[in-house]
């Protein structure tokens, strides 16, 4: 990991804070696949659409070992609610569901500063709700097995979306955190230790935080899930975490909240790595043993 941050350091990437979200964006799109591993062949991969609370069709796509009823993850990817999209996430959603044996639903919610705090939850949200109803009836998926997750600011969203399907009742087998961000003002110990170097910098935690939602907004329980007052009753978790990462203290301290609110947590913390590291398959062997764990406690909540 030390190599590989070396190597970016020599590169000079310009950062993230120092364009504006749509030269963030090409950027981000250009390097996301980078260090993953060519994209894995599965029997079906598909374009669709999921309706938005508004009436909006969003871009998602749909993975898939088989052509059988299966049951699927909701998948959000990260990219501070400002950059990524189905491409950013595409290798990594194939390998989820490859290695689980199960449909995964990518969703290409909104992203701001287009459309702001709280588009992306709504958006989320839902695609949940539809996705437990006719939506997978309509891709032909088991909605009664359904697990909502996400990596970074999509672990964000999949946390909140296991509040909300709490809250109406619905059933959710699992949320998969990868690496989530939880609090609303960046402000633990983690930040400070590795502000700098370690990929994720806190210029552009700042600048992906500004562009999405104004500050005295951020005690939202919807931008921050640690500041929910109740988790009890929501769905079991899998938190997969890097210790250099800025955002590893409030992946700890949810998974410390579930567990006094009485939720079962598997908790994988993978030491010396840093923030997106799962999406590094090429060049480190952490990043397939973390989809392996991953796609694990997927079949355990799926009961396959």
């Amino acid at each position: 990991m030390a190599g590989l941050l070396d190597r970016i350091r020599r590169v000079q990437r310009v950062p993230f804070h120092a364009m504006t979200p749509a030269e963030a964006r090409v950027a981000y799109d250009k390097a996301a696949e980078v260090l993953e591993p060519p994209r894995a062949a599965l029997a079906r991969v598909q374009g669709c659409s999921v309706p938005a609370a508004d009436g909006t069709l969003l871009p998602a796509r749909l993975y898939a070992p088989s052509h059988a009823r299966l049951p699927v993850l909701l998948y959000l990817h990260g990219g501070g609610f400002v950059i990524g999209g189905l491409d950013t996430h595409d290798s990594l959603c194939r390998q989820l569901a490859l290695r689980s044996g199960g449909a995964v639903l990518a969703l290409d919610y909104r992203l701001a500063p287009e459309h702001r705090f709280p588009a992306a939850v709504d958006d989320a949200w839902a695609a949940m709700r539809w996705l437990r109803g006719v939506g997978a009836d309509q891709l032909g998926l088991d909605g009664a097995r359904l697990a909502v997750g996400g990596d970074s600011a999509g672990g964000t969203l999949a946390a909140t979306c296991a509040i909300h399907a709490r809250d109406l009742g619905l059933p959710l087998a699992l949320q998969l955190l990868i690496t989530p961000g939880t609090t609303a003002h960046a402000d633990t110990a983690s930040h400070r230790l590795f502000a700098n170097g370690f990929l994720l910098d806190s210029a552009s935690v700042a600048w992906f935080f500004d562009h999405t939602i104004a500050y005295h907004h951020r005690r939202d329980w919807r931008f921050a899930p640690l500041e929910a007052e109740d988790l009890d009753g929501v769905a079991p978790a899998c938190l997969i975490l890097a210790e250099c990462d800025p955002l590893v203290d409030e992946g700890l301290a949810y998974a410390d909240r579930l567990r006094l609110a009485g939720v079962a947590v598997a908790l994988e913390l993978y030491r010396g790595l840093t923030h997106d590291f799962i999406k590094m398959g090429r060049v480190l062997k952490e990043a397939a043993l973390a989809q392996a764990a991953a796609a694990a406690a997927l079949q355990q909540a799926w009961r396959l």
